[in-house]
Formats: C-alpha cells, sequence, structure tokens
C-alpha cells in the first residue's frame, strides 16, 4: 500500500469541478431513462411492424431488464477492480452499440437480443453512476448530489415520452418511425464516452487501492483545501482499515453486520420496483389507451407521466436535505399504494370514455408524484450510501440486481396480467404488494440522513454489536 501524499499547489475551482463532475456522469442516467421510457411509445408502431403478440411484447421490453439484472451485478464488481470512472466510459460504448443494434434490428429475436445488450448497459450504469457521486460527494451534500442522477433518468424517460409523441403525431403513417424514436439515444451516449475522458476518478476508490497520493489530489480537485485535508485523513482512515479486503466477496457475508446491510439493501430494491411504477413507465400510453384515449391521445397525454416525474423529483431532491430518509420513503409507499387502490377502482366502476381516460391519468400523476418524489430517490441515495467500502461495488451490485429481476418481472407479466385479469385486477395487485413494502420499510429500514459515508459503516457495526436484526 502506498502512503506517499502529494500537493496540488495550483488553484483550482472547486465547486465547477465537482459540479461538472455530476453533470457529465449523470448523463449515464439520462441513457438509463431514455432507454427504458422509450419503448412506452415505440411499442405501439413495434406491434405492427415485427407483428408482436402479448408475450413478445413483454420479451421485448423486459429483456433490457433481464441485462439490467446482470449489467447490474457484473457492473459493481468491474467498478470495484478497474475504478467508478473507467467503467463509465466503457459503459458509454455498450450503450452506443445496443442503441444501434436495437435501431437497426431486422426481426423480433434480434430486437430481443439488442435489448438485452443495451441492458447490460442501463443496469451498469444504475449501480456505478451513484456509487461513483457517492464517493466523490461531501457528507453534507451527498444526498443532492447522487439524487441529480435520479433527476437525470425520469429527465431522459420525459425526453423519451416528448419525442414519441412528436414523432408519433406528425409521422405515425410513416413505416419504422419506431427506429427514429430509438436512435435519439446515440447523442447521449457519444457524450458521455467523451465527457468521463476528462473527469477524475473516485477519491475513495483510488484510497481503497492505497493511490493516496491521486486520492488527496482528487480531493484538492474538487474540495477546498481544508475539506480536502480533513477528508481525506478520514477516507485513508477507513481504506486502511479495510484494505485487508479490497474487493469484498459472499464469504464476507458471514459477518453479521455485513450480511444486516446486505438484507436491507436488498429489500429496498424489492420495495422500489413492487410498487409496479414501471408498468406506467413502460406502458403508459397502453394503460391510457385501455382507459378511453386514442392511441395518438394516449402518447401525448403520457408526457404528463414523464413531466410529474422530473417535478417531483426536484421536489424530492429539496425534501432530502431537509426531512429523513426514512420518513420519505415511508411516506412515499403509503402515497403509491393509494393511487394503485384507487386507479383499481376507478377502472371498475366507470365506463370506458374520455372521462375515465382523465381520472386514470389523473391517478397515474398522482402515484408517480409520490414515487419519483419519494420512493426513488431515496432507494438509489440509501444503495449508494449504506454498504461499506470493502463490499460496495457486491452489495450495490446484487441490490441492484434484484431490483431489475423484479422489474424484469414486472416488464414481462404486465402484459399478459392485462390480457388476462384486466386493468382494475392488475393494480389491485399491486395495491396488495404495496402494503408488504410498507410493512418491510417501517420495521427494517435505517435512517442515513446527515452521516458520512464512514459514520454509516461505525454506526451498523455499533447497532449489529447490540441487536443483529434491529434497525
Amino acid at each position: 500500500m502506498t502512503a506517499t501524499v502529494t500537493e496540488v499547489t495550483r488553484p483550482v475551482n472547486h465547486k465547477r469541478a465537482l459540479r461538472t463532475a455530476t453533470i457529465v456522469s449523470t448523463f449515464g442516467g439520462l441513457l438509463f431513462g431514455y432507454d427504458t421510457g422509450v419503448i412506452n411509445g415505440a411499442l405501439p408502431y413495434m406491434q405492427a411492424d415485427l407483428g408482436l403478440t402479448p408475450l413478445t411484447e413483454g420479451l421485448v421490453t423486459s429483456s433490457l431488464l433481464f441485462g439490467a439484472a446482470f449489467g447490474a451485478l457484473f457492473g459493481g464488481r468491474l467498478a470495484d477492480r478497474h475504478g467508478r470512472r473507467k467503467m463509465i466510459m466503457v459503459l458509454a460504448v455498450v450503450f452506443l452499440a445496443g442503441t444501434l443494434a436495437c435501431t437497426f434490428a431486422p426481426n423480433t429475436e434480434v430486437m430481443i437480443l439488442a435489448r438485452l445488450i443495451l441492458g447490460l448497459a442501463v443496469g451498469g450504469a444504475s449501480v456505478t453512476v451513484p456509487v461513483y457521486l457517492a464517493e466523490v460527494s461531501p457528507s453534507d451534500r451527498r444526498g443532492r448530489i447522487v439524487t441529480q442522477n435520479e433527476l437525470m433518468i425520469v429527465t431522459g424517460q420525459l425526453l423519451a415520452f416528448i419525442f414519441n409523441a412528436y414523432l408519433g403525431n406528425s409521422f405515425g403513417e410513416s413505416g419504422g418511425i419506431w427506429r427514429w424514436m430509438l436512435v435519439i439515444a446515440t447523442l447521449p451516449a457519444i457524450a458521455l464516452w467523451i465527457g468521463m475522458n476528462f473527469m477524475p476518478e473516485s477519491p475513495r476508490w483510488l484510497a481503497s487501492m492505497g493511490s493516496f497520493g491521486e486520492a488527496l489530489s482528487v480531493l484538492q480537485r474538487i474540495r477546498s483545501q481544508s475539506e480536502a485535508r480533513a477528508e481525506f485523513e478520514e477516507v485513508k482512515a477507513m481504506a486502511v482499515e479495510d484494505y485487508k479486503a479490497k474487493m469484498g466477496s459472499w464469504k464476507d457475508l458471514s459477518v453479521p453486520w455485513l450480511r444486516h446491510i446486505f438484507v436491507v439493501g436488498i429489500g429496498l430494491a424489492v420495495i422500489q420496483q413492487i410498487t409496479g411504477v414501471n408498468s406506467i413507465m413502460y406502458y403508459g400510453t397502453q394503460i391510457l389507451a385501455e382507459s378511453g384515449f386514442g392511441r395518438e391521445a394516449a402518447l401525448t397525454a403520457n408526457i404528463a407521466n414523464g413531466v410529474i416525474s422530473v417535478l417531483a423529483t426536484f421536489l424530492g431532491i429539496w425534501l432530502l436535505g431537509k426531512v429523513g430518509r426514512r420518513k420519505m420513503l415511508i411516506t412515499g409507499q403509503l402515497g403509491t399504494t393509494t393511487a394503485l387502490l384507487l386507479i383499481g377502482v376507478f377502472s371498475l366502476i366507470l365506463p370506458e370514455g374520455t372521462a375515465r381516460g382523465f381520472v386514470i391519468l389523473a391517478l397515474t400523476v398522482t402515484f408517480l408524484a409520490f414515487q419519483q418524489g419519494a420512493i426513488s430517490p431515496v432507494t438509489w441515495l440509501m444503495l449508494s450510501e449504506i454498504f461499506p467500502l470493502k463490499i460496495r461495488g457486491l452489495g450495490m451490485g446484487a441490490s441492484a440486481f434484484v431490483l431489475w429481476i423484479v422489474n424484469f418481472l414486472v416488464g414481462f407479466g404486465f402484459p399478459q396480467l392485462l390480457a388476462a385479469i384486466g386493468l382494475s385486477n392488475t393494480f389491485f395487485v399491486f395495491a396488495v404488494l404495496g402494503v408488504g413494502a410498507i410493512a418491510f420499510a417501517a420495521k427494517f429500514i435505517p435512517e442515513t440522513k446527515d452521516k458520512s459515508l464512514e459514520d454509516l459503516e461505525h454506526f451498523f457495526k455499533r447497532a449489529a454489536a447490540k441487536q443483529p436484526v434491529t434497525v
């Protein structure tokens, strides 16, 4: 382990450097959002061109999610081995290749395979970008900085909905219009690769590799000199403590406090997805069409879902500085479960038509306000901060793997549930799952607000020593 420390004497605008690193790296989140959201409007046009059935429709949508599960699982490990910055650059290349493969897919089989490849990048970005942001952020601003990624995800989804609506309404009669919807994602992929060439590596990852001089250099680039020196000493002390296992393994879960954190992370991942949020983000156009809108009208109305997602995420970022993570999560779960129940009730009692369509739209907007304003930003933030350094990649990767597998099951099963039991009963199923999510959050999720990453590690150790299963 190298202990050499080098000082940086050149003047640097540390606030600008941190802001730039945040913006550039979160292009990974923008791609995550666009590539998951674009299918919402492209799918109705693919159905005609590729001859999709409910089964193949589910496969085209969910193949990305299946790929994302493995991208998340291995992405965290690769980021531990090679660095957060290098991993994000590799993901940018996979985003580009996957997008081009989807755009030029000649049939359903190739589309499923291409979406699977694209999913590897989406899943890798879902774990690597939040960890990178958490590790370059000062503890007092970590909540707001990490959730910038969530803002970029929903912004990407909104852009997908807007481009879908524009292209669908303007050129919907043209063959293959869905290909133009997909190819737009090549632009942020190129921007991400170029931008990350100029960004610093995570100082905590550098310290975990024993590169203390480089770690201090990066901290002096993104902090004031006094903050850099103080944080460096804290990071160095924790890195030395964890040095014997720079990359955690499954064997580490034999330690009670590490196993405890791991279970909390898996639980967070599950309860974020069983709200059924992605049934709306992937199939919102079909839900609105089922409720009484025409195809083009549903494309336009679906923009409201994207707009509220962005606005709610802004609110969520502001709330994270004021309210505890745990309280926000439970409030969000209560709101989404209520909205799901009401969607089921009104889709059952109201006759099909435009009036029912607007009621369902109002309820999906309400649902997304709670989901994107509370549940999603808190989930990704807490996953990026609860795991100690030596199992951060393993824990984040495994949690995100589970999250994407649940997402896959929702994405694959939703069109078949819709065909089998109808709109109202499908949402009643999600409402019941939401009740279970509330119970889990209330019992097991700890508070992490205003604690440094190193403080959290000590906190979980002490908590496990006293009561291994209590949080």
